[in-house]
């Protein structure tokens, strides 16, 4: 969809939306007015209003957008509502009048168009017989105001919106598509945005040690692959940022083989791998000065006869063994051997990992937060500042040596699950125990908010595309200038 910005309404225009302030949903007129009375439309961000005019011989299509307060992300949500409203509708293009109030910033054009781009992502590959009224129909969406032209300042956030498409892209693929080899070749066109391209296959990876995240593939016909993408925006030595996501393109459990309902949603336990591949774009996309690393640790959990067996002990790349207990406990595994080799490969300043690692987390919080663990005071305060500023929201929960004992195995140096209670906890005090001394380290758990069963705010029904605009926020106020 192409977002256009100039300085006043066309007035030949024939779909026209007007955004409304909470309570100024009065002074608009007769027609609007009424129209706004009988759909009991007072502003809230994202709810519409419709009614049609007659301008000479021309029938308009008028349509009342609420933006609630007018915070960012209220534009946003009313941006998103006109997208959805009219994506099938038949209608082409739509024209946005901030221009008439000149009330408005840049900052709240610039929001409104992020959250019109952001709904419009939708992934129709596989569907054959779609019928014509269902296919999206909206192509250009033009934003009038007092600025006038604004997309040179739109580049940047369009770069955001298009690493956002690529993470609900990845995340939506069914897994016969999307496998650890086929992730790695869906970001090699990262190389073209400047971004240094590294991959590691089955074989290096053995020679570096890397027993746990080779012990959850060995189940699998696909091979693992260990993608490294770095982008060198900021000053030449200076040690980058890392994330570190889980990309467990399919998870089975393994042995410990899950419940046959609902399996096939397991295609987005790759949430965190496909965030940090979204997080990447958009900062390359944008060209952020800030040296910046994504690492994703690429596995099948399948049950095999070659599969990981519970009792297995495992060795993993720094050394440390493992008594798996539950191969259902996979995503740790593979974490916390990407951990150890983005340490000895890249010596870096923070790192941030993201994975879909516990069912606990859901039942925690929910859909609308996500966890967050950390080692450092500062950086968990930056990213929870990240994510209410993205509305990638985080909530954050405790590290403690008192929940070490709870995963002491009584013949390897750990067991990768430790009792029901506290299950998010002891799954991020198991990947502590990787981070090196003087390393910054958060962990993010994803397991609510990658993928959604009902619209969200800026999305459709099922990849949301969490933690892309998180990263890049965090980034950007905390590495850049």
């Amino acid at each position: 969809m192409d977002i256009q910005f100039v300085a006043q309404i066309d007035a030949s225009a024939d779909v026209v939306a007007f955004p409304v302030r909470k309570g100024e949903a009065g002074p608009l007129g007769a027609l609007l007015g009424a129209a706004a009375a009988q759909a009991r439309f007072e502003g809230a961000a994202g709810a519409i209003a419709e009614t049609a005019a007659i301008d000479g011989e021309q029938a308009k299509r008028l349509l009342l957008v609420g933006i609630g307060e007018g915070s960012e992300q209220d534009l946003e949500r009313g941006g998103a509502a006109l997208t959805a409203k009219l994506q099938t509708s038949g209608a082409t293009a739509v024209h946005v009048d901030f221009a008439s109030t000149g009330q408005s910033d840049t900052d709240d054009v610039l929001a409104f168009a992020m959250g019109a781009r952001l709904r419009n992502w939708r992934l129709d590959t596989y569907r054959t017989r779609l019928a014509d009224t269902a296919k999206p129909s909206l192509k250009t969406v033009t934003i009038a105001s007092p600025h006038g032209d604004l997309s040179g300042r739109w580049a940047e956030n369009e770069a955001i919106a298009d690493g956002v498409a690529l993470t609900q892209t990845l995340v939506a693929e069914p897994p016969n598509i999307l496998y650890p080899e086929t992730f790695v070749d869906r970001c090699q066109h990262l190389a073209d945005l400047g971004v240094e391209i590294e991959v590691l296959d089955e074989r290096q990876m053995k020679a570096l040690g890397m027993g746990a995240l080779l012990g959850v593939a060995q189940g699998s016909t696909r091979p693992p692959r260990l993608l490294a993408m770095r982008w060198n925006g900021g000053n030449p030595g200076d040690a980058p940022v890392v994330f570190i996501g889980k990309g467990v393109t399919f998870d089975t459990g393994g042995i410990s083989i899950k419940p046959a309902a609902g399996m096939d949603m397991m295609k987005w336990d790759m949430g965190g791998a496909g965030a940090v591949a979204g997080a990447i774009k958009a900062i390359a996309g944008r060209k952020a000065k800030a040296n910046v690393v994504g690492v994703v640790g690429l596995v099948e959990n399948m049950p095999d006869g070659n599969a990981m067996r519970p009792g297995d002990v495992v060795t993993t790349m720094s050394g440390q063994t493992v008594e798996v207990l539950n191969t259902d406990a996979e995503g740790r595994l593979v974490l916390c051997d990407a951990i150890s080799w983005a340490q000895s490969a890249y010596n870096p300043k923070v790192i941030v990992d993201l994975a879909t690692l516990t069912g606990a987390m859901v039942i925690s919080l929910g859909h609308e937060y996500a966890g967050i663990f950390a080692n450092d005071d500062t950086l968990a305060a930056d990213l929870l500042a990240a994510g209410e500023a993205s509305n990638n929201k985080l909530w954050r929960f405790p590290l403690s040596p008192a929940y070490d004992k709870l995963i002491d195995s009584p013949i390897a140096d750990m067991k990768n699950i430790g009792p029901r209670e506290g299950g998010s906890i002891t799954a991020a005090q198991f990947l502590k125990r990787f981070v090196g001394e003087g390393v910054a380290w958060a962990h993010l758990d994803i397991a609510g908010v990658a993928w959604g069963d009902k619209d969200g705010p800026v999305w459709a029904k099922g990849a949301t595309g969490y933690g892309v605009r998180l990263l890049d926020r965090y980034i950007a106020a905390n590495h850049e200038g």
